[in-house]
């Protein structure tokens, strides 16, 4: 994570600001874009990249009294509000409306990247990822995603691995 003053501009280039966040990092060879399809959905990234749902890194960002929190939770579970108050010693949490998500992480929703965040951002990690090897984050669009391995993602996102979800009932 870096210092929000020396971040690419928040309101443009979200693509553009991943792809040189990994590049400074020798990482830029997992990022994949799609020109004729989207990965708004877990089930829509799954398919472009051909693997499964819970390999699929969603970024929710909620509110913790008042506080953004950013929750990285397997495609196949949903985030645990209850678990996240929890952690955070919070009477109330609630997911972030737009402009706090754009405001909190420099991202729209759709495209919210795990990478190059303000450092006083809180992130929390789920568990359940550990399931896998390999990943598919968000790369700051809805038609980009980054393949990077799990110990990677956890050791370049700093969050807390926690149990933050449960399965997805939907």
């Amino acid at each position: 994570m870096t210092d929000p003053g020396a971040a690419l501009p928040r309101k443009a280039g979200s693509l553009e600001r991943v792809r040189t966040f990994l590049a400074e990092r020798g990482l830029d060879g997992g990022l994949v874009t799609f020109d004729d399809r989207s990965t708004k959905t877990c089930e829509l990234a799954a398919d472009a990249v051909g693997c499964e749902v819970g390999q699929i890194v969603k970024s929710l960002v909620f509110v913790a009294d008042e506080r953004p929190v950013l929750a990285l939770v397997a495609g196949d579970r949903r985030g645990d509000t209850a678990a996240i108050a929890a952690l955070m010693d919070a009477a109330t949490v609630r997911f972030a409306d737009a402009e706090t998500v754009r405001a909190a992480t420099g991202y729209a929703i759709g495209g919210v990247s795990p990478y190059d965040l303000p450092d006083d951002l809180a992130v929390f990690v789920d568990d359940s990822l550990e399931r896998f090897d390999v990943l598919y984050t968000a790369a700051g669009t809805p038609a980009s995603m980054v393949r990077i391995g799990r110990s990677v993602l956890f050791e370049l996102v700093g969050g807390h691995v926690a149990r933050i979800s449960r399965y997805n009932v939907s």
